[in-house]
């Protein structure tokens, strides 16, 4: 029908904005973005969609958002890397308001299909406390111990994502993001991820002359890192395939911290001097993703190398940065 809608909630943040470009991109005309932020924060903004400043934890504002919807794109979350969400607990879990009245607000005006973006924080943390980890598998959710707040919001909306989807026919699609990275994305101000602080911290010590920066935790700390474009095209095959379970949706390339730093160094071209931070959050010891369900449902797996994608993110931010403070 052509009155219908592709609704991209958090489309003001750094995947949404992405995700609106990318459907663009592939012809879709009728793109509605919404986000809790003033439009002049948002990542990236299009002229051509209709573009909502609205608060999603209101039933009200989620009606409004979905109405004439076909396929709503859940990416709304208040959400930042390791230091925000281990000192944000109550506003991470209110995020299940955003995920539950959406849920309803479609319901109600018969939305076909419904993706929700999760995250691997719902992993029972018993399985991460090794730097040598093993890849999570998608039924290492359960029994249940996730990160606290977060990971606890997201493991919920899953359930409920689920739960709609067998008792009112919703086709609901959930995939558990493993931290995505790239341009376009926060860099600075306590939400940002470790890929662009790695990047902001070499990008300073660069540009003035003090070759040392501080690392979160003891560096040895294990994780892998998922180029936007990568997520995107995972986020399009999860969200119009017959996967009905949450999936991994993340790079099996796994590296410390301590081998982040490395790379980044190798992009600056210039060595620098670490201390390390041991009461910093750190996260988990370990993480990283089992692919083998993506695989047999998709024969693809995220694959952009972490090194190309670093290379391409540092450029953006290195720009950002002379911008602001020349």
């Amino acid at each position: 029908m052509s009155d219908q809608i592709t609704v991209v909630a958090g489309g003001g943040g750094f995947i949404g904005g992405h995700l609106i470009a990318d459907l663009k991109q592939k012809g879709v005309s009728r793109i509605r973005a919404v986000d809790v932020k003033p439009l002049d924060e948002w990542y990236q903004v299009f002229d051509d969609v209709e573009n909502l400043q609205l608060d999603l934890q209101d039933q009200a504002n989620c009606l409004r958002t979905v109405k004439n919807a076909d396929i709503v794109y859940n990416l709304a979350a208040d959400m930042g890397g390791m230091g925000f969400i281990e000192n944000n607990k109550a506003l991470c879990m209110l995020s299940v308001l955003i995920n539950t009245h959406m849920l309803m607000a479609c319901r109600d005006q018969g939305v076909q299909r419904f993706f929700f973006s999760s995250s691997a924080c719902v992993y029972n943390a018993d399985k991460q406390k090794n730097e040598a980890v093993v890849a999570l598998k998608e039924e290492d959710a359960y029994p249940a111990m996730p990160e606290d707040g977060y990971g606890w919001e997201k493991l919920f909306s899953e359930r409920m994502c689920r739960h709609y989807r067998e008792d009112f026919g919703m086709e609901t699609r959930v995939a558990r993001f493993h931290n995505v990275y790239g341009p376009n994305g926060t860099w600075e101000g306590g939400r940002e991820k470790a890929p662009a602080a790695m990047c902001r911290k070499l990008i300073i010590a660069k540009e003035t002359g003090n070759h040392e920066i501080e690392i979160w935790g003891d560096g040895h700390q294990t994780r892998s890192f998922m180029y936007i474009d990568d997520c995107l095209y995972g986020i399009d095959r999860i969200a119009d395939s017959e996967i009905l379970e949450p999936v991994n949706l993340g790079s099996s390339e796994l590296v410390t911290i301590n081998g982040l730093a490395d790379l980044v160094e190798e992009i600056a071209g210039i060595k620098v001097r670490r201390t390390y931070n041991l009461d910093a959050p750190k996260g988990v010891n370990g993480r990283n993703s089992d692919n083998t369900r993506i695989k047999e449902y998709l024969d693809w797996e995220p694959e952009i190398r972490l090194r190309d994608g670093l290379a391409k993110t540092y450029a953006w931010i290195h720009d950002e940065f002379k911008k602001k403070y020349g």
